[in-house]
């Protein structure tokens, strides 16, 4: 991407300055004006994303330490600099090292001098994009086969973390929450930790079968294993946090112990725990009007803003017509309306999973060497709000 495709957004009050930059950077940079932090912000809403903002420090009303810092919480993405007399550099340093501001140059500035710390910026912008590019992508994308390969191992459970994590990408979006990769990795390998479990307990737990006190014990332990091991991943501690404390009611989080872990995390936690137990009733057959009302009457167990999102969410269902095929003729896409088990018992795929890839050739593989009851009753068709 060249220089010239990059928007940048210079603000001052002098007229006569932004004309002066625009004209000598316009074959260089693509660049917007703005005479104010109000028009500024307005500008960024209406005309962004921006690559990069310069703002003069001085201006009236809203000077450049306000403007950048709102622009910070605003547009983390957008790489922001200032323009500072000598009266002012004491502000702009600290500004600078408050995180508020890439650079900060001396007025007058040189073309040549505001020209190299625009390259900068915009490369530091690159930098920051594809970082969030391999968190969102890449990192997400490996996660995802992670869980599909855990699923050959747990079914039940992994295919759960999918379910899961499809909602916590709608309340994050509900909610618009920054750093949405975070939360839906941690949904997505919320029940990593359940791979330690017999097989015994999660089945009555799906099916809503009470647990003993020993079973229950057992189960509320898996969260600090998944924690654990997420513990030993760099860039894992936020998610690994959100794991740890899934199962947490609402009303632990005002102990000191969990009060010093980060707000972020909390939050990711709180997300876990109602849509993990959205999924397990919804699993059991109940309808979203009737899970609503449950986890209301429920009182000091959930977040009442992220309930109150997941009630402005129409949750996705799977429309079109069930059939019963032969293994031979089951496709990726395709939901299963009922448990599929292969001869010896062992659980292939959970009612309600979509058939993926590897779930596809786990159950050829059994076929072959164990053979699967048939036929399958599965969904064919797509998924709609």
């Amino acid at each position: 991407m060249s220089e010239k495709s990059e928007k940048i957004l210079l603000v001052d009050d002098e007229p006569n300055v932004l004309e002066s930059i625009q004209r000598q950077l316009r074959n260089r940079f693509e660049i917007k004006t703005a005479q104010s932090g109000e028009e500024a912000l307005e500008a960024l809403k209406n005309c962004g994303p921006f690559t990069l903002i310069v703002s003069d420090m001085r201006m009236p009303g809203m000077d450049g330490v306000q403007l950048l810092s709102r622009v910070k919480d605003m547009y983390p993405d957008t790489v922001r600099i200032m323009l500072t007399g000598n009266a002012d550099q004491e502000t702009a340093v600290a500004a600078a090292n408050s995180g508020q501001i890439f650079r900060f140059l001396n007025k007058p500035c040189s073309t040549a001098t505001l020209a190299t710390a625009l390259a900068l910026g915009v490369r530091q912008h690159k930098l920051l994009t594809a970082e969030k590019e391999l968190l969102n992508d890449t990192l997400k994308g490996s996660m995802k086969v992670m869980s599909e390969l855990l699923s050959q191992a747990n079914a039940t459970v992994f295919g759960a973390g999918s379910r899961i994590k499809d909602l916590v990408a709608r309340l994050c979006e509900k909610l618009q929450l920054a750093n949405s990769w975070q939360y839906e990795i941690a949904a997505l390998m919320s029940q990593v930790g359940c791979i330690t479990l017999p097989t015994d307990i999660l089945h009555k737990l799906y099916a809503g079968v009470e647990l003993s006190p020993d079973e229950r014990q057992m189960y509320e332990q898996h969260p600090e294993v998944g924690r654990k091991l997420f513990t030993h991943i760099p860039r894992m501690e936020v998610v690994a946090a959100m794991i740890g404390m899934q199962l947490h009611r609402m009303d632990e989080y005002e102990n000191e112990t969990v009060s010093s872990v980060d707000e972020e995390a909390c939050r990711g936690a709180q997300m876990l725990k109602v849509a993990i137990d959205y999924d397990l009733l919804s699993y059991q057959g109940l309808s979203q009007n009737a899970i609503l009302q449950r986890m209301k009457r429920m009182s000091g167990v959930y977040n009442q803003e992220i309930l109150d999102a997941l009630e402005g969410i129409k949750i996705k269902t799977v429309q079109g017509r069930v059939v019963n095929l032969k293994v031979k003729d089951i496709q990726t896409g395709m939901v299963a309306e009922e448990d599929v088990f292969a001869n010896n018992g062992v659980l292939i795929i959970p009612r309600g999973q979509v058939v993926t890839w590897p779930i596809l050739q786990g159950l050829d593989n059994f076929s072959k060497q164990v053979g699967i009851q048939e036929p399958i009753c599965v969904r064919i068709g797509s998924v709609e709000d």
